[in-house]
């Protein structure tokens, strides 16, 4: 198994070591953008389901964007409105962190089988979650997981609310977003 699977594979599992790893290795910054790549790539092929080739697209990009969007408010969230004393970290660190939290997204893949994409995205996105919790916990230096995971839900319902927000806005691609 090469290193990038193997970092992926224990990012997967949630092993708190690699958060740590990842943190510190500023060569891995690379690494984290792929699993952020194939994240999204693996949701967008999932999208292609209901969407096709534009739903591959935009369910790819939307995909990166929902996650740059959740990782720069986790970054201010975190370490300007809520740190701890200890907090210290730079934009560097949470993105390797929180790109390896990603790695659990690339099952969206299977969201392209019928009759399961509902719930492929709902395991992926709560997995995803609890692998945020845990890079921002350890990206943060966090002693408590609950401010963790406040850190991570406010960053991901704002998110949400963005990312629903440009959707309503550009519309499913099934009808005109004007009409005349």
């Amino acid at each position: 198994m090469t290193p990038f699977v193997d970092r992926m594979m224990r990012a997967a599992k949630l092993d708190v070591h690699l958060y740590e790893e990842v943190e510190a290795d500023k060569r891995a910054m690379g690494q984290a953008m792929g699993v952020v790549v194939l994240s999204s790539l693996a949701g967008g092929i999932g999208f292609m389901q209901q969407g096709g080739l534009m739903g591959l697209a935009v369910g790819t990009l939307g995909s990166l964007f929902g996650w740059y969007v959740w990782a720069f408010l986790t970054y201010i969230i975190g370490t300007k409105l809520l740190p701890e004393p200890q907090t210290q970290a730079d934009h560097g660190q949470l993105l390797r962190t929180v790109g390896f939290s990603s790695a659990p997204g690339c099952i969206r893949v299977l969201a392209i089988l019928p009759g399961v994409g509902t719930l492929v995205n709902f395991i992926a996105s709560g997995w995803m979650l609890v692998a945020m919790v845990i890079a921002v916990r350890q990206a943060l230096d966090y002693q408590s997981t609950y401010r963790a995971i406040g850190v991570c839900v406010i960053g991901w319902i704002v998110q949400a609310v963005v990312v629903g927000m440009l959707l309503v806005l550009i519309g499913d691609g099934s009808e005109p977003v004007l009409e005349n």
